[in-house]
């Protein structure tokens, strides 16, 4: 007892040092404390010592895939963006995500072929794959301790590896925050799948995780109180936060393919030391503070997160953080910016943020809001310093980017980049025109 009780001591003495901020449960439970230690040696782990490699690779893809549909009309400078709602053309996978799966007919007959599509930070992202297939059939979540089988909370606490898809379009209302665990992917494919009007997604002290193909919005704050998180632990909670997903000290993430509006607090938050994460393919709008990475400039852990977003929308009425960024690595490639009310990227504490090929298209009514980025709590002389470069950006409306650091980042390191630049901004448009949920039928093309 006394040898245990000292473990313990130890383990939150070492948690202690570790800066955080609400983690959701109590300091004092043993459970959730050992698992914020194990976290932070994935976190150790996953962390990639030559990030610029990650950069060049997914960069090298991009440009390859284009050479792969040059046939068809990519070329749009205007301003105006042509959606893909209601095309019922041929397959049109026009990034190189997409094109590892979507134009083949079988993709639900070999739905783990997605997780040999990875690029990115979170390319060690496989979810459930080789693991059983869970059909959730039920949309209900009314039991927070012992889950109905065939739930969605039901499935994501089991410890074996899932790779979970639905029975039918469904809406799933979380009465609480849907803590998972690691080894699962979620897929949306071939139904429509709302996660609204409760609480959303809580990706803590977990790996390898898939999300792909959900619709998540009108997200709340859960009161809290006793959930399970695992088929062997359930414990107390705290009240959450309102994010659509929140990615808390965890490991290898990708999120695909998903379209997120109007939450309580953030679309997606990534804080506490996470690390090895995708953003793809997501239609975000509506929205004021859309993607967090690091939530506190106390929190030096958040120096070993990297993350990329790519291939992404960012839509119609949403205002700021696209994302906004504290420490760590951030690769934001051939997203398309069309709106935003205050400013598209921004950060504090010296985080290295590399944009290359997106679109920016400032706010038209906006003569303050011209500017894409936005340094806070530092003066020019300290955020100079910051390495935040621009390279084959494209600015409409008279956006502009305002770069700091080293000009030669990237140009004088050939070893570490390979001199391989971003696929074309002017082909933005095209390669997220699929952003979003897809409408994907079994036995199809999706």
């Amino acid at each position: 007892m006394v040898r245990k009780m000292g473990l313990l001591f130890l383990l939150i003495a070492f948690a202690y040092a570790l800066p955080s901020i609400s983690a959701n449960f109590l300091d004092s439970d043993e459970y959730w404390v050992k698992r914020s230690v194990q976290a932070w040696n994935n976190t150790l782990e996953s962390y990639e010592p030559h990030p610029a490699k990650i950069v060049s690779h997914l960069n090298l893809h991009s440009t390859r895939a284009l050479e792969e549909i040059k046939d068809l009309e990519l070329v749009s400078n205007g301003s105006r963006r042509h959606l893909a709602h209601g095309y019922d053309g041929p397959c049109m996978a026009t990034n190189p995500i997409d094109r590892c799966w979507r134009c083949q007919a079988n993709w639900a007959d070999n739905r783990f072929r997605l997780a040999d599509c990875g690029l990115g930070f979170g390319y060690k992202a496989k979810g459930g794959k080789g693991g059983r297939i869970y059909v959730v059939n039920d949309s209900s979540d009314s039991d927070m301790v012992n889950p109905i089988p065939g739930t969605l909370r039901h499935a994501v606490i089991q410890t074996e590896p899932l790779w979970i898809i639905f029975s039918r379009s469904m809406v799933i209302r979380l009465s609480q925050e849907l803590i998972m665990q690691s080894d699962k992917t979620i897929d949306g494919r071939g139904v429509r799948v709302h996660i609204t009007g409760g609480a959303g997604i809580t990706v803590q002290f977990v790996k390898n995780i898939i999300i792909h193909g959900l619709l998540i919005h009108d997200i709340v704050p859960g009161d809290g109180g006793m959930i399970r998180d695992s088929v062997d632990h359930y414990g107390f909670r705290t009240r959450s936060d309102g994010d659509g997903i929140s990615i808390y000290g965890a490991q290898d993430i990708w999120i695909d393919h998903v379209s997120m509006t109007n939450c309580s607090d953030g679309l997606i938050d990534a804080i506490m030391g996470s690390t090895g994460i995708t953003i793809s393919n997501g239609h975000f709008t509506d929205h004021n503070e859309a993607l967090l990475f690091g939530a506190s400039d106390s929190h030096t852990q958040d120096v070993k997160m990297q993350i990329t977003v790519a291939f992404n929308h960012f839509g119609k009425r949403l205002v700021q953080r696209m994302p906004r960024c504290r420490f760590g690595y951030i690769h934001v490639v051939n997203n398309d910016y069309t709106h935003w009310n205050m400013y598209a990227i921004g950060g504090s504490k010296n985080p290295i943020i590399i944009s290359q090929g997106n679109r920016f298209i400032a706010p038209p009514d906006n003569p303050f809001a011209k500017e894409v980025t936005k340094r806070e709590y530092s003066p020019e002389s300290v955020w100079s310093q910051w390495i935040w470069r621009s390279e084959g950006d494209i600015f409409l409306r008279g956006a502009f980017f305002v770069q700091s650091g080293d000009p030669t980042y990237t140009s004088k390191h050939p070893e570490k980049y390979d001199l391989i630049q971003a696929a074309s901004a002017t082909q933005v448009e095209i390669m997220t025109k699929f952003a979003g949920a897809l409408g994907c039928k079994i036995g199809q093309v999706c």
